[in-house]
């Protein structure tokens, strides 16, 4: 096995991070961190390298799974646990969980919710943030899972934990797997619905906004067309 101390110093990950910084490193690099050592014959850089290439970079390695990791040579259990762990973290870094008690002021703020969770999910999910008479933030609720192509949503479904909740308003988020987040004629019938239903039951929707790896788009912000 060949550790990252025995490596050349100017291919030793941990001597760069500490005197470049962790932003000059590369993903290869940051993930030989992670792993710590190589296996025979492969040092760590060598083994981050060759995993990266076979997941296609770290957004196939983000959605791997457990078993797909311990696949790669050298990747066992702890490995791969330490990868999950340490992508997690890298994911709850540009994405926080609603704060209860928070006011909501543009679609932006519901990108930077969801999108660490969201962005690179590989089936739709349909969630909604509940909101009191000021807008301010009361639950955060999974409404609905899907497949990668879409997610079946009942009005009734949806509005029922809202109704429990005493929701005053609602915003309500999902996903397109396919990276792109433009609207698709299904999602704009459906906002158009939801809109109605809220309008029976006293909560208003204030928008959808649908969530992908190139972005963001607001229903709201487009006239909800």
């Amino acid at each position: 096995m060949v550790a990252l101390a025995a490596l050349n110093p100017d291919s030793r990950p941990r001597e760069r991070l500490a005197s470049c910084g962790a932003s000059h490193l590369s993903d290869d690099e940051l993930l030989a961190i992670v792993l710590g050592a190589g296996r025979p014959g492969r040092s760590a850089l060598e083994l981050a390298s060759g995993m990266l290439a076979e997941a296609g970079g770290l957004a196939g390695l983000a959605q791997a799974t457990a078993r797909e990791l311990c696949a790669h040579a050298g990747i066992g259990p702890a490995r791969a646990s330490m990868v999950q762990a340490a992508l997690e973290l890298g994911r709850r870094s540009v994405g926080e969980r609603p704060k209860r008690g928070r006011r909501l002021s543009a679609a932006s703020d519901v990108w930077n919710y969801f999108r660490a969770r969201l962005a690179l999910a590989t089936v739709e999910e349909f969630w909604a943030l509940s909101l009191d008479v000021r807008h301010r933030v009361q639950n955060e609720t999974c409404l609905a899972r899907g497949s990668l192509t879409g997610v079946e949503v009942h009005p009734r479904d949806v509005f029922c934990p809202l109704i429990r909740t005493s929701a005053a308003a609602v915003i309500f988020c999902h996903n397109h797997p396919s990276g792109d987040p433009a609207p698709s004629r299904q999602d704009v019938d459906l906002t158009q619905r939801l809109r109605e239903v809220g309008e029976l039951c006293g909560i208003t929707v204030l928008d959808h906004v649908i969530v992908g790896a190139e972005g963001f788009t607001s229903l709201a912000d487009r006239g909800w067309r």
